[in-house]
């Protein structure tokens, strides 16, 4: 089998994609990699984490399982950040509910469970993603005190490269000093011109998580992951939901043959796309928010009204009051900071992880970098691969990938093979009548090493991490068609894939 070892793997990679790039200029950030060292006042911190979202939290812990005294500070008194609090985990709520609600309504009568009337309790619904939320940032505080991180509520911003000053939720200030600070601010929501976020009748991804009514009408500004995953949302709730996007395509990153089957799917959910459209203007001056539209190339305008409008282009990197410029840290264009591999500043003893560096803004690559950067800080070898992050639309058929795209591997001009295997051909998708999708898979054609996968089918969230370690591990097609997948499982469309790639599969 065509395995890698994990040290080879480790040392293949020791160089950062941002030096591969030519992003950064490697002597000027090598000249601090190693830690500052352990602190030996009893009222200094050796590692200090600004930011209690996914990267902060899991770096204090890790820091204090490494036996650094660690503090952990956070301006929303609540842990988790915008992932557990206004992103990831109340949107997977409200994804999973409405989900409920939709198959009961659609789906229920053909499995032989049929009742008179379905109604929709919004305010029990955001309830419960409220109790999940809250339940969350509570067994998050519990793992900083568990694990004897010091958490401190409140706003901070650098006085020295050494002293943070917190103003307080309560009111009040304190100084915190450490050896060492680790940036994990994360991301906000990026605006458009024109456009003003109200949260009422133009809302960002925040207020499309706690409307009070379903809207009738609801326009997404931005086809990306969190604009289809909440237009997905309202849409089964009963919203009529357009998708307005500059691009000609939906989610760039995704493979193009995966992306069209994707778009084809929504839109048989009854989300309609406006692409290659530029938004003008909005007016919500009346009842109604009216969009000013014209073709992205230019051409004839036209108006489109809508109840509410969700703008959902992108986020940005969020350093607002942090006081970088005061002790000199450098960032690009962007507003993101800049590092070295180790996620050293140019500042000595400062360091930054997650959404405020270059790379993917997902909260799982903001807790490898948070576990990496503390790891280094130990000595340790840390270790973040950024090909290797998986990307995960959670709509209903979801989509994840992994690895590169076709049109990726064409550009490199690589000899490959390509699998693809359907759900409709799957035991187990077909048993629970839920078998739209495909597994594609992509090798190099003389070795059958996997260059990437890409899977759309219902928890493809889930069977992509199968491809993730073969990947890491630099596994062939053969090497997965060949490893036993229980029966009947999803999992099997997988490995037929893998046979279809450096062979042929069995069940089609």
């Amino acid at each position: 089998m065509a395995m890698a070892s994990l040290a080879r793997r480790k040392a293949s990679n020791l160089v950062s994609n941002y030096f591969k790039n030519g992003i950064l200029n490697e002597s000027k950030y090598l000249f601090h990699v190693s830690s500052r060292g352990f602190a030996s006042g009893s009222d200094e911190n050796d590692v200090i984490v600004i930011g209690g979202g996914p990267g902060g939290y899991v770096a204090a812990i890790k820091a204090a399982q490494l036996g650094f005294k660690t503090t952990c500070i956070e301006k929303r008194g609540s842990l988790g950040g915008t992932c557990l609090n206004v992103g990831c985990i109340p949107s997977k709520a409200l994804l999973h509910s409405s989900h409920m609600y939709h198959e009961a309504k659609h789906s229920f009568g053909s499995h032989g469970v049929k009742f008179s009337n379905v109604e929709i309790d919004l305010p029990a619904m955001m309830a419960q993603k409220d109790k999940a939320v809250s339940g969350l940032t509570k067994g998050i505080e519990g793992l900083l005190k568990k694990n004897k991180v010091t958490y401190v509520k409140g706003w901070g911003k650098f006085l020295s490269p050494s002293e943070i000053s917190v103003d307080t939720i309560e009111g009040g200030n304190t100084i915190v000093k450490g050896k060492n600070i680790i940036v994990a601010t994360g991301s906000d929501v990026k605006s458009l011109p024109g456009i003003t976020i109200d949260e009422k009748k133009i809302v960002s991804s925040t207020g499309a998580l706690a409307l009070s009514e379903i809207p009738k009408r609801l326009v997404v500004v931005g086809a990306g992951y969190i604009g289809l995953e909440m237009g997905s949302v309202w849409c089964r709730l009963g919203s009529e939901v357009t998708v307005v996007e500059f691009a000609s395509d939906i989610v760039p990153t995704m493979d193009s043959e995966v992306r069209k089957q994707f778009q084809r799917s929504l839109e048989k959910q009854k989300m309609k796309f406006k692409l290659k459209t530029k938004v003008v203007s909005v007016d919500s001056s009346g009842d109604s928010v009216k969009l000013t539209l014209e073709p992205a190339e230019g051409g004839e305008q036209f108006v489109l009204e809508a109840d509410v409008v969700l703008v959902s282009a992108g986020r940005i990197p969020f350093t607002e009051g942090l006081q970088l410029e005061k002790i000199g840290v450098e960032t690009d264009k962007g507003g993101r900071i800049l590092v070295n591999e180790r996620f050293a500043t140019n500042v000595p003893g400062v360091y930054a992880i997650g959404d405020v560096i270059p790379g993917p803004m997902l909260a799982h690559k903001a807790e490898e970098d948070g576990v990496a950067c503390v790891e280094y800080l130990a000595g340790k070898e840390g270790h973040v691969d950024y090909d290797l992050v998986p990307g995960v639309v959670y709509t209903h058929p979801e989509v994840a990938y992994v690895g590169k795209t076709e049109e990726q591997v064409k550009a490199l001009g690589v000899s490959y093979r390509v699998g693809k295997f359907p759900f409709l051909a799957n035991s187990r998708a077909k048993a629970i009548d839920d078998a739209e999708g495909i597994v594609k898979i992509i090798a190099e054609k003389e070795s059958d090493k996997i260059l990437g996968v890409h899977i759309m089918a219902p928890n493809a969230g889930e069977l992509i991490h199968e491809a993730a370690i073969a990947l890491s591990y630099g596994a062939s097609s053969e090497d997965i068609a060949r490893t036993c997948h229980a029966h009947p499982t999803m999992s099997e469309a997988v490995k037929e894939a893998a046979m279809a790639t450096y062979d042929k599969p069995i069940h089609i």
